[in-house]
């Protein structure tokens, strides 16, 4: 049995974000958070195997995120069996591979949610990447499958000697459908290949992320998936713990994944022990529940807080060797400067920034406006 099992239930994650969950994110989300697993953005089984540092730079993480779960997406077979031995060497906890990304560069090339379309190229990935962790575990070296130099010279840099190689779980991420709902007859097709965990984004690739997450159709991908060992996780629209606890409730998934509810707001994770208090026993009275309340919203940390994290969020990236493209990290400060008197000014002064010390020197400012 993996990791996967041995967390109390409901399990309750970050959810992979593309442009999201970088290292530097995912740290401080660990920090003040910590959720009960952690994912990469999602990653190119090619620029992996090419060697392009943008995609090595994203299979950075730090001790403190595990479990950390490597996200991959692609189409071709046999880069997942070698990538999948990649991620075992570099010592990542599981293994997981987006059949969900709705993005038309993506899935024009039949990755992410297009691969809905082709179960047959979807049932082969995953038993490639089962089948490379299996190998690796088993002993074989990534000397040996063919990878690039510069690709193996980056394993070892990352790397650090496993005496006790150990296989870890393969998951998938995915949608309910591509153009129409079809959750029951693909979770049925994943299913035959025992993925440890299938993740549901309750919306079709054509909706994109607009509408509401069907929840419904989660839960019954749920029913099937209880008939097996394979974890159920829902995700979509979940901003709270109080939410959360209401969507497990009602369609009897493992657990959640939460996205853009976390943007800004690494706290929210804080109070899983409360949740699971809460889903566990429901008889319990607020206050005699861990974190004396539901404590998900983003509001109740207090402004010097947020501004210390969002000051130590941008100096972590830039350790990171994030000077240089200080513009990502923009939008994750725009996402701390909500709530408060001033905060639209502030987050303007935020998308223009190119440093920490611009970033520290805004919000000392903005500590100091009158309420």
């Amino acid at each position: 049995m993996s990791f996967w099992h041995d967390i109390a239930q409901p399990i309750i994650g970050l959810s992979p974000m593309d442009g999201v969950t970088d290292p530097a994110f995912r740290f401080i989300v660990a920090r003040y958070g910590k959720p009960d697993v952690q994912f990469t953005e999602f990653i190119n089984v090619d620029e992996i195997c090419y060697g392009v540092d943008s995609a090595w730079h994203q299979l950075r993480y730090a001790e403190i995120e595990r479990p950390v779960v490597a996200q991959i997406y692609g189409a071709d077979p046999d880069k997942f069996y070698q990538v999948a031995q990649v991620i075992c060497a570099l010592g990542f906890d599981g293994i997981d591979i987006n059949m969900g990304c709705p993005s038309r560069s993506v899935s024009a090339r039949g990755c992410g949610a297009a691969l809905i379309k082709t179960p047959i190229l979807a049932r082969e990935i995953i038993r490639a990447a089962q089948a490379g962790v299996k190998d690796w575990t088993s002993g074989q070296q990534v000397e040996t499958i063919g990878l690039r130099s510069k690709v193996l010279e980056k394993v070892r840099s990352l790397s650090t000697p496993k005496t006790d190689p150990r296989a870890i779980p393969v998951s998938v991420k995915t949608r309910l459908g591509y153009d129409s709902v079809v959750i029951e007859d693909w979770v049925a097709v994943l299913l035959e290949e025992r993925p440890e965990v299938i993740s549901i984004h309750g919306r079709t690739l054509t909706q994109m992320y607009r509408g509401r997450a069907d929840w419904a159709a989660i839960g019954r991908a749920a029913k099937l998936g209880r008939q097996t060992s394979t974890l159920i996780l829902g995700n979509g629209d979940v901003e709270s713990m109080s939410e959360l606890i209401e969507r497990v409730r009602e369609t009897h998934v493992h657990g959640v994944l939460i996205g853009r509810g976390g943007l800004g707001n690494p706290w929210l994770f804080a109070q899983k022990q409360w949740a699971k208090a809460q889903f566990n026993d429901p008889s319990l009275s607020v206050g005699e529940q861990a974190g004396g309340g539901d404590m998900g919203g983003r509001w109740q940390v207090p402004l010097h807080q947020r501004f210390q994290v969002a000051v130590e969020h941008a100096r972590y990236f830039e350790s990171l060797g994030g000077a240089s493209r200080f513009s990502s990290m923009r939008k994750h400060l725009g996402w701390y400067c909500k709530g408060f008197p001033g905060a639209a000014e502030t987050r303007a002064r935020m998308f223009q920034t190119t440093s920490s010390l611009e970033v520290e020197r805004i919000l000392v400012q903005a500590a100091h406006q009158p309420a």
